[in-house]
Protein backbone atom coordinates (compact mmCIF):
# COMPACT_ATOMS: atom_id res chain seq x y z
CA UNK A 1 0.00 0.00 0.00
CA UNK A 2 1.50 3.23 -1.17
CA UNK A 3 1.52 5.64 1.64
CA UNK A 4 1.00 9.66 0.18
CA UNK A 5 1.74 11.68 3.69
CA UNK A 6 4.56 9.93 4.13
CA UNK A 7 6.73 12.23 5.78
CA UNK A 8 5.19 11.69 9.53
CA UNK A 9 6.46 7.68 9.14
CA UNK A 10 9.63 8.70 7.98
CA UNK A 11 12.68 7.24 10.05
CA UNK A 12 14.46 10.50 9.84
CA UNK A 13 11.37 12.32 10.79
CA UNK A 14 13.35 13.50 13.96
CA UNK A 15 16.55 13.51 12.82
CA UNK A 16 18.44 16.86 11.97
CA UNK A 17 18.72 18.23 7.88
CA UNK A 18 22.40 18.90 8.61
CA UNK A 19 22.73 14.87 8.64
CA UNK A 20 20.98 13.99 5.38
CA UNK A 21 22.30 16.68 3.62
CA UNK A 22 26.06 15.30 3.89
CA UNK A 23 28.80 14.68 1.31
CA UNK A 24 31.39 11.85 0.85
CA UNK A 25 31.97 9.58 3.55
CA UNK A 26 29.29 11.14 5.39
CA UNK A 27 26.69 10.20 3.40
CA UNK A 28 27.16 6.50 3.48
CA UNK A 29 26.57 7.52 7.43
CA UNK A 30 23.49 9.73 6.40
CA UNK A 31 21.91 6.33 4.00
CA UNK A 32 21.95 4.18 7.19
CA UNK A 33 19.13 6.31 8.67
CA UNK A 34 17.01 4.97 5.66
CA UNK A 35 17.50 1.31 6.75
CA UNK A 36 14.31 -0.29 7.61
CA UNK A 37 12.19 3.16 7.49
CA UNK A 38 8.77 2.06 6.41
CA UNK A 39 8.33 4.73 3.86
CA UNK A 40 11.86 4.37 2.20
CA UNK A 41 9.88 3.71 -1.35
CA UNK A 42 7.66 7.02 -1.10
CA UNK A 43 10.55 9.22 -0.04
CA UNK A 44 12.87 7.70 -3.35
CA UNK A 45 9.56 8.15 -5.38
CA UNK A 46 9.48 11.77 -4.22
CA UNK A 47 13.17 12.78 -4.63
CA UNK A 48 13.30 11.03 -8.28
CA UNK A 49 9.79 12.20 -9.48
CA UNK A 50 10.65 15.71 -8.38
CA UNK A 51 14.74 15.63 -9.11
CA UNK A 52 15.55 16.24 -6.00
CA UNK A 53 19.26 17.09 -6.29
CA UNK A 54 20.06 17.53 -2.77
CA UNK A 55 20.74 14.91 0.35
CA UNK A 56 20.47 11.06 0.84
CA UNK A 57 16.55 10.07 -0.16
CA UNK A 58 15.19 6.49 0.25
CA UNK A 59 18.69 5.47 0.93
CA UNK A 60 20.06 7.21 -2.47
CA UNK A 61 22.73 9.59 -2.73
CA UNK A 62 21.90 12.27 -5.85
CA UNK A 63 24.82 10.93 -7.29
CA UNK A 64 22.93 7.68 -7.56
CA UNK A 65 19.77 9.25 -8.41
CA UNK A 66 21.20 10.81 -11.40
CA UNK A 67 22.47 7.50 -12.03
CA UNK A 68 18.65 6.16 -12.41
CA UNK A 69 17.58 9.16 -14.18
CA UNK A 70 19.42 9.12 -17.06
CA UNK A 71 18.31 5.81 -17.53
CA UNK A 72 14.54 6.23 -17.49
CA UNK A 73 14.15 10.52 -17.82
CA UNK A 74 10.69 10.16 -18.53
CA UNK A 75 9.72 7.84 -16.11
CA UNK A 76 7.26 8.19 -13.11
CA UNK A 77 8.87 6.62 -10.22
CA UNK A 78 6.26 6.29 -8.00
CA UNK A 79 4.38 4.06 -10.67
CA UNK A 80 7.88 1.81 -11.43
CA UNK A 81 8.17 1.54 -7.65
CA UNK A 82 5.22 0.74 -6.39
CA UNK A 83 4.97 -1.72 -9.42
CA UNK A 84 7.88 -3.34 -7.90
CA UNK A 85 6.64 -3.27 -4.24
CA UNK A 86 3.06 -4.80 -5.71
CA UNK A 87 5.16 -7.53 -7.42
CA UNK A 88 6.81 -9.02 -4.00
CA UNK A 89 3.32 -8.70 -1.93
CA UNK A 90 3.37 -8.12 1.92
CA UNK A 91 6.85 -7.15 1.57
CA UNK A 92 8.07 -3.26 1.43
CA UNK A 93 10.11 -2.98 -1.75
CA UNK A 94 13.55 -1.74 -0.67
CA UNK A 95 15.24 1.30 -2.38
CA UNK A 96 17.53 -1.64 -4.34
CA UNK A 97 15.13 -4.21 -5.61
CA UNK A 98 13.61 -1.25 -8.08
CA UNK A 99 16.64 -0.55 -9.37
CA UNK A 100 17.66 -4.31 -10.18
CA UNK A 101 14.00 -4.28 -12.01
CA UNK A 102 15.10 -0.84 -13.95
CA UNK A 103 18.27 -2.02 -15.07
CA UNK A 104 16.69 -5.39 -16.63
CA UNK A 105 13.77 -3.40 -18.09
Amino acid sequence: MWVEDWTPRAACKSASPDQLFVRGAEQNKAKQVCQGCPVRTECLAEALDNQIEWGVWGGMTERERRALLRRRPNASWRQVLETARTQSPGEQAPAAAPVRAVRSA
